[in-house]
């Protein structure tokens, strides 16, 4: 039996690329899975569970993206004010209207690792309700979902 160690990332040694992403009429949960993933870099050989692999993603043109069938109207966020009886809501079509960006950053958020790591993956996702992004130095490649 040869020395057949399971392969860990070090934190140090992982390359984050840079992705663009155009939402333009891409459905909500099905971009956001793909994203999740991306950030989380399940889609490395390398990937390692307790290690940040993942890469940057920039999503553009996040005000038109879209949800199936009645969600518009009918799918809510809540958050509570901290204060008693502080329980608020809103529509998709509202919060989308309201902050374009915030729809498919919840998304994602709710699809990630809760703890330090999860949070450290969220930072690497740049969301912009147009088709511009200030990342362009970074060199962003295309990326089809």
């Amino acid at each position: 039996m040869g020395n057949m160690a399971t392969f860990t990332a070090k934190a140090g040694e992982i390359k984050h690329g840079w992705f663009v992403v155009d939402a333009q009429d891409k459905v909500l949960g099905r971009l956001a899975s793909q994203i999740a993933a991306r950030l989380r870099g399940k889609h490395k050989p390398e990937y390692t569970p307790h290690v940040d692999t993942g890469d940057f993603v920039i999503v553009v043109n996040a005000a038109k993206l879209r949800v199936t069938g009645k969600k518009k109207e009918r799918k809510t966020y809540y958050w509570h004010t901290e204060y008693p009886g502080g329980i608020r809501q809103t529509s998709f079509a509202k919060l989308h209207a309201a902050k374009p960006t915030r729809v498919l950053q919840k998304a994602v958020k709710g699809m990630l690792p809760k703890g330090p790591l999860g949070y450290a993956m969220l930072r690497k996702l740049k969301v912009y309700p147009g088709a511009t992004h200030p990342h362009s130095a970074q060199q962003p490649k295309v990326l089809e979902i």
